[in-house]
């Protein structure tokens, strides 16, 4: 039998999906391009030296500088002690010091850990000590939270930056707004013996960045995660997992330029927050291997500036959330926009609904092009035909490299057409929950697939359509929420006897937190339960929806019957 009759063959029994491939398109990625994520920045910086790389407010950042400003934060943190592995934390929104620390971090041999800007203090403390970072660089605007928590913690070294480091020399109106507007937005906040991004730059220009002896298989990020039980922990992912997915993806994106050639430069929408494994690959790691310039949108629910960006430019890639898409849908601005040069749109992070994506293409003349992924994934195991004009509804096909099984209760594979769990092995899945093994145990299979917790089906194409999430989890604008977190969070609120949080129906969000309240005092209030969980909860986390009640359903054993409050 030749190698194509295997291949069909093949294709026709325990991997269907590879029958649906678009032509040209190889089953398997094959070697490595680079041998780690540094080597990756090195090439394209210097291969794209005098292209912009980035640009915030019309002030651009070309891969020349972004590679000379990283090698100087690169060789300040080396001086300052730290080793190969060692974890540093970003917690900042999309600004141009983001992907200059990132750089800088990866380069030096040390492994990025992503915080949200928004964390409470709580959320914090947790994540810092459990990843061990010896520093973190964080915008000033968040400084207040790192203030109340930072002795607790192992961080050694606290770098502090503004909103205009970056933009100094930028003439006129953006200066002023920066320093009028912005800094009016800064809480008081001390940190003794933090250093200035600045102060760290000027260290750094007389420092030399060494070499980095990184393999694939190193850690290159921790990215936090929840679980069953609501403590956050770190999906662990080598150079090798995000340089896997890195060429997945440009496999299957060539697709989309076939009928227009690629630009010269791909412009790219930032507007997801790099700290997020969806833009972290698709934006900052893939974009940059392509020489791409990406518009960093710091804050996308600011819709009209928003749209004010996107109005400077014509842009050809757009990856987006269900919600992002709505928002921009019903804003006049944006639907009088120039998309002559959009090529690919690209949904993930939530589920797409119908009315957004047909909608979509009306307005744009581009369908969206659904896949699906997770932070253990880096992010993405499948997607749709980057071919294909209309939406399909379903995730689409597993990417090159990448088995899907669906599997039922007891780990055995389920027919074409019947639900279970989806389950993905491939070199993109991470090397598992840092430092948590147990954890670890109860995701990854003995034959080494992910169990991701989702519930869907095959079709007979290789098509996966999503049904259900066989975990409680929340998903709310692409953020994952566990209601253990949020009862454990309530339930420590002295007037609270019991807890219980779903997830309901909500036209912008997908989904939004619904909670249950038992009252321990009988005077306590919604408004002082709303109070505990903005103290205590990232904005996505806090209920929209509080009920108050006598009791709880629960089992025979005690345990509460989220599913009944469901149903109900």
């Amino acid at each position: 039998m030749t190698g194509s009759a295997v291949k069909k063959d093949e294709a026709a029994t325990s991997k269907p999906w590879l029958a649906s491939y678009p032509e040209g398109v190889p089953y398997e990625i094959g070697t490595l391009d680079y041998t780690s994520l540094g080597d990756l920045f090195d090439t394209a910086c210097s291969t794209f030296a005098t292209r912009p790389a980035y640009v915030l407010m019309g002030k651009a950042l070309s891969y020349r500088e972004i590679h000379d400003l990283s090698t100087r934060i690169g060789a300040w943190l080396q001086a300052r002690g730290l080793q190969k592995g060692d974890r540093v934390a970003i917690m900042m929104p999309n600004i141009l010091q983001y992907p200059v620390v990132l750089l800088a971090v990866l380069r030096a041999g040390f492994t990025v850990v992503n915080v949200n800007p928004l964390y409470t203090p709580r959320e914090l403390e947790h994540q810092l000590k459990d990843s061990g970072a010896k520093a973190i660089f964080i915008l000033e605007n968040f400084a207040t939270t790192l203030e109340k928590v930072a002795g607790k913690t192992p961080v050694e070294h606290v770098v502090v930056t503004g909103m205009g480091d970056l933009l100094g020399g930028f003439k006129g109106t953006l200066v002023n707004f920066v320093v009028r507007r912005v800094k009016k937005m800064v809480p008081a906040w001390s940190i003794p013996g933090h250093t200035t991004f600045k102060t760290a730059l000027a260290q750094g220009t007389g420092e030399t960045l060494k070499p980095a002896d990184v393999t694939a298989g190193d850690n290159a990020f921790l990215q936090y995660t929840g679980g069953t039980t609501g403590v956050s922990k770190g999906a662990t992912l080598s150079h090798g997992n995000v340089l896997a997915n890195v060429q997945q993806n440009k496999e299957w994106i060539q697709v989309a330029f076939r009928e227009r050639s690629e630009p010269e430069q791909l412009v790219y929408v930032c507007a997801l927050p790099l700290y997020h494994i969806f833009a972290l690959t698709i934006n900052a790691v893939i974009g940059m291997s392509k020489g791409a310039n990406n518009i960093l949108i710091p804050n996308p629910r600011d819709i009209p500036g928003f749209v004010k960006e996107l109005s400077k430019q014509k842009f050809h890639m757009f990856p987006g959330l269900n919600t992002l898409f709505n928002g921009l849908l019903h804003n006049e601005e944006f639907l009088a926009l120039d998309f002559s040069e959009l090529r690919l749109t690209v949904g993930g992070g939530m589920a797409v609904q119908q009315p957004v994506a047909e909608k979509w293409k009306q307005v744009t003349g581009v369908p969206i092009h659904e896949g699906y992924g997770l932070s253990e994934t880096s992010p993405v195991a499948t997607t749709n035909r980057f071919d294909s004009k209309e939406f399909t509804g379903t995730i689409g096909l597993p990417l090159p490299s990448t088995d899907i099984a669906i599997r039922d209760e007891d780990g055995k594979d389920l027919a074409l057409g019947e639900v279970g769990e989806i389950c993905i092995r491939g070199p993109q899945v991470m090397k598992g929950y840092w430092n948590r093994p147990d954890e670890t145990a109860k995701v990854m299979t003995a034959d080494g697939y992910f169990r991701s917790g989702d519930m869907g089906f095959m079709n007979e194409q290789g098509y996966v359509k999503i049904v259900d999430r066989k975990k409680d989890m929340i998903l709310v604008s692409g953020f994952n929420v566990y209601p253990n977190e949020v009862e454990e969070v309530v339930a420590s609120h002295p007037g609270v006897l019991e807890a219980a949080a779903i997830g309901v129906p909500d036209e912008h969000s997908g989904e939004t937190v619904k909670l249950f309240v038992v009252k321990k005092d009988p005077n306590l209030t919604e408004q002082d339960v709303r109070h505990w969980c903005h103290e205590n909860l990232t904005g996505y986390k806090r209920p929209r929806h509080i009920e108050f009640r006598d009791e709880l359903p629960k089992t025979n054993v005690g345990k509460i019957l989220r599913r009944a409050l469901r149903d109900e």
